[in-house]
This record gives structure tokens, sequence and C-alpha cells, in this order.
């Protein structure tokens, strides 16, 4: 079935270039309305200008679309509650928030001002909250939601230099999480995009063999399934280059101690049975890693597992 979005309204922040604008007008194309949200600062946030939101609207209403552009800036809360009523007042819900807005203020661990780990921090993990945040109520009202947070391998798995940015896109992970259980009897669904693709953020990070092959359109097909009415929750897709893999937090099998075994260097002559990846479990919520590290105590007491 083909997926569309007519009816739909959608907010896209940093829509104005790159990865957002693809976005964008991919849900135009399918028939959201969309509020194309951009700063329109440099990619260290500074400055601002409305004219890259306002070309990417043009070209929605070229192709037959409805949109408008809005320059709020995501680390401001009054602001990202203005641009979510200025939707809310002009079509009368929110159906899609995809949460994209960032900048890039990189520096190894020694030399990061915590001045710019701050301004890292507002513009991508505050910010997601803040729109986030504006949008849950309406969506739990309507009974219907879709949220996307854009995360990074640079906070999944860690990258030289990015110490504030790793920390910002990994802190989304326990947001999901969290919203995903919240969210679930409202019919609002929250998932993670770790796209890698050649924007003016990344340019100047990836080699110029990656530029023909990395184009930011080729992701937002697995976006635009993931806020579609059938798409999943709690999960991070990563997408690059036309290729999609989802990424999964696991845990071993837990192995147990009993009191008097138990000891640093028990732990130590364990660690290889500790880490063996053989058997992984992927948790739906906190409690569950109990039944794993608990579960195992239990059962050796002879007990029943008492969560």
């Amino acid at each position: 079935m083909t997926i569309r979005f007519d009816g739909r309204v959608a907010i896209v922040t940093g829509a104005g270039n790159g990865i957002g604008r693809e976005h964008a007008l991919g849900l135009a194309a399918r028939g959201a309305k969309v509020v194309v949200n951009d700063l329109g600062g440099a990619v260290n946030g500074s400055g601002s200008s409305s004219a890259i939101a306002e070309a990417v609207v043009e070209q929605i209403r070229a192709a037959g679309g409805e949109a408008i552009a809005d320059g709020a800036d995501v680390s401001s809360p009054e602001q990202v509650a203005a641009m979510v009523a200025l939707a809310k007042d002009k079509w009368g819900r929110v159906d899609i928030l995809i949460n994209n807005a960032g900048i890039l203020r990189d520096r190894t661990f020694s030399k990061m001002e915590l001045d710019d780990y701050r301004k890292v921090l507002d513009v991508h993990l505050n910010g997601t909250v803040y729109c986030t945040k504006a949008v849950w109520e309406i969506m739990r009202e309507q009974q219907y939601g879709r949220i996307l947070f854009t995360t990074s391998t640079s906070g999944l798995y860690g990258n030289f230099g990015q110490a504030a940015y790793g920390v910002a896109k990994a802190g989304m992970l326990g947001l999901m999480n969290v919203l995903h259980l919240e969210g679930e009897r409202h019919n609002v669904r929250v998932n993670m995009l770790a796209p890698s693709a050649v924007t003016r953020m990344t340019e100047e990070l990836l080699p110029k063999e990656a530029v023909a092959l990395m184009k930011p359109e080729l992701i937002t097909p697995g976006v635009l399934y993931l806020v579609s009415e059938n798409g999943p929750s709690r999960v991070i897709l990563g997408g690059a280059a036309g290729s999609f893999a989802r990424i999964v937090l696991n845990e071993t099998d837990a192995v147990h101690f009993t009191e008097d075994e138990l000891s640093p260097e028990a732990v130590e002559r364990a660690f290889g049975r500790i880490c063996d990846t053989g058997i992984l479990h992927t948790m739906q919520n906190a409690f569950e890693q109990n039944r794993n590290l608990v579960g195992k105590a239990a059962a050796a007491h002879g007990l029943k597992v008492p969560f």
C-alpha cells in the first residue's frame, strides 16, 4: 500500500538544508502540510536568516503542496511553543514531528569549552525535548502522533573530537525509550534515525569519494516509513546511501555468583563468559534487566523471579 500523509500536519526542524530539507520535501510530496523550521544560522549555530526555510516552502508550493516557514530557535522553549501554536492555529493539529535541527562545535575533550558544550546540548538534546514537549499533549489528545529524533553514531558508538555532540545524541536514546512506553496507549510512536549523508555539517568530515553515494535524499524514504501510520515505535534506524539497518541495544546472558564465590577476582575470571554474545537479550523496559540479573539469583536459590 502506498504511504501517504494526506490530512497530516508535520513539523520538521532544521529543514532549510540537507537531510531536513529532504524530509520536508518528501512529506509534502505525499500530501502532508509541513512547517519548515530553520533558524537559518551557520553550522556552528551563529546568525540567523529566514531565507532558506522560505526557499523550501516556495519549492513545496510550486509543486502543489502546502507549507509555511518558521524561524524558531529550537533551544528556546518560548519560540518552540509559538511554532507549534502556528501550526495548530493554521491546520488544527500536529501529527508528525521530525527533530532534525543541529549544530557542530567539534573539539577534543581537552580543548572543549563548556559554553560550546552547553550550546550543542541546547540545540540537539534540549531542542528535541522542547519540541517534543510542545506537541506531546496535542498528540495524546488526538490519539495520534509520530515523533522522530535524529541521533548519531557519534553518540551511539563514539567519534573522536565529538564529546558534546556524542552526549547530546546518546541522550536521545533514554528519551525515546521512556516516551515509547508513555505514548503507547495514546498511539504516539517515537523512533530514532542515525543518518550519514553529505551535508554542510559533514562535508568536511567525509571522504570525497563518498559524495556521490551519500546523498541526503537517499535517507528520507526510511524516515517516511518511520513516521507513517503503520510505522513502528522504539526503533533506531541507521541510514546511509540507500542502505538501512536497525541498531539494537542488547544485554548478554547474566552470569551468577553465590555470595561465597563473589569477589573481584571471580568477576575477572568469568569476564569472558560475562561478555559472551552467544545469547543476547533485547530489553523492553528497565525491569527486564532485573529478570536477567536477579532472575539468575532467584533460580540459584530455587525462588520465583520477583519481577
